[in-house]
């Protein structure tokens, strides 16, 4: 008997049928489990022995329902197995609500919006790790290693820790870190920010209160309409938007250029054109101009 079926058995769902769900560039896994009057929960299957692990998950999870929000509901879980049954929040993620005409991208958005500002609000779970400009510096060094390795890895890392400090002092609020269209599922039927169901923050950390709405707004799968990025950021600081935007974009730059050139895994490539339009956008803000020196000689596709 598989870990799974160890795991299911003697549960109502031991028999429900199972059909896999699309996951993330990580090593969890998803199933949708359908009972036969057409109920639903999922199946995460987080494998330790992959260096993934439940804890952060299930934690981040219990604080968010327990601030209001709509993240799945534990159903069962094995930590030490790393599967885990959790609420089926529902099929439709906000792109495609938006890519078939069904969803108003700013009303989605605006809720996503919404449910920044509650996170923010709130008190966040101790213990998280804290995304100082030092730490920010660092996560951005898999843009000179993959993308760009004739970049001056050490002079970029040097400039985007100086941008990060010039950031006027704010405090470091919750931040569910992926936080864009395709992890968002949306739930017409409720009422304010329980329309918006949560998903894939594992990796949540402590960051600028804007590293949300970046994540948001300059979103690597989907391009966001110039109505919503001017309606959302309206009262933004943009030096500070634009500085975490080219921190966060030269990350996932990185991690898209190793996911195609090491891991084979070629659906990544078509995304890197959109990241790197990003960071032309935001590098053009007049407090990047030493990033943007360093940085805009390598954007090729």
């Amino acid at each position: 008997m598989s870990d799974v079926a160890k795991f299911l058995n003697g549960t109502i769902w031991q028999d429900w049928h199972q059909t896999p769900v699309a996951g993330d560039a990580s090593a969890r896994s998803y199933r949708r489990l359908f009972s036969p009057n057409g109920e639903s929960v999922i199946l995460m299957i987080a494998p330790p022995e992959a260096g993934e692990d439940l804890a952060p998950f299930l934690r981040i999870a219990t604080h968010l329902a327990g601030i209001g929000l709509c993240p799945p509901e534990i159903l069962k879980c094995d930590e030490t197995a790393g599967l885990a049954v959790i609420g089926d929040l529902g099929p439709r993620h906000f792109a495609d609500w938006i890519a078939t005409g069904d969803g108003d991208e700013l009303t989605l958005y605006q809720a996503a919006a919404d449910c920044i500002q509650k996170i923010s609000a709130c008190p966040a779970p101790a213990g998280l790790k804290t995304m100082t400009p030092d730490v920010g510096a660092d996560m951005v060094g898999l843009y000179s290693e993959w993308y760009a390795p004739s970049a001056d890895g050490s002079k970029i890392t040097v400039a985007m820790k100086a941008a990060l400090e010039r950031l006027a002092p704010h405090p470091y609020t919750l931040s569910l870190r992926d936080f864009h269209a395709e992890n968002l599922i949306w739930r017409p039927e409720q009422e304010g920010t329980d329309r918006v169901g949560l998903l894939d923050f594992q990796d949540a950390f402590l960051a600028h209160p804007l590293y949300d709405l970046v994540s948001l707004l300059r979103d690597a799968r989907r391009d966001v309409s110039d109505r919503t990025v001017d309606a959302l950021t309206k009262d933004a600081d943009m030096a500070a938007f634009s500085t975490i935007a080219v921190q966060r974009n030269l990350r996932i730059l990185g991690i898209f250029a190793r996911l195609v050139q090491r891991d084979k895994k070629l659906k990544y490539q078509p995304l890197i054109p959109r990241v790197i339009s990003h960071l032309r956008r935001d590098l053009a803000h007049p407090d990047l101009r030493d990033l943007s020196e360093l940085i805009l000689p390598d954007l090729t596709t």
